[in-house]
């Protein structure tokens, strides 16, 4: 997922938070991990206390982390939801 990421991995996994997790003021809360839009919807949110994500239009995406392993246990978080639920 560092180099490319699978847009429907992410679209898939952004709908799982959104329908299976607890809503507070637009945003979607499961397993630590925060989902939400901007006001428009064509932006996606997911990040949790240390990772960023960023997946907008066209499948353009950014990350934001200080440490490899915090993108790693992210990754794993995401990976978990989308088997789990």
């Amino acid at each position: 997922m560092k180099n490319e990421i699978d847009s429907k991995f992410v679209l898939r996994v952004f709908d799982k938070i959104r329908q299976e997790g607890e809503e507070q003021e637009g945003k979607y809360r499961l397993e630590g991990v925060v989902a939400y839009t901007d006001f428009d919807g064509y932006t996606l949110y997911i990040n949790d206390a240390k990772v960023a994500m960023q997946f907008g239009f066209h499948n353009q995406y950014h990350f934001d982390y200080q440490k490899s392993d915090d993108f790693d246990a992210f990754e794993k978080k995401l990976r978990y939801i989308d088997k789990s639920y």
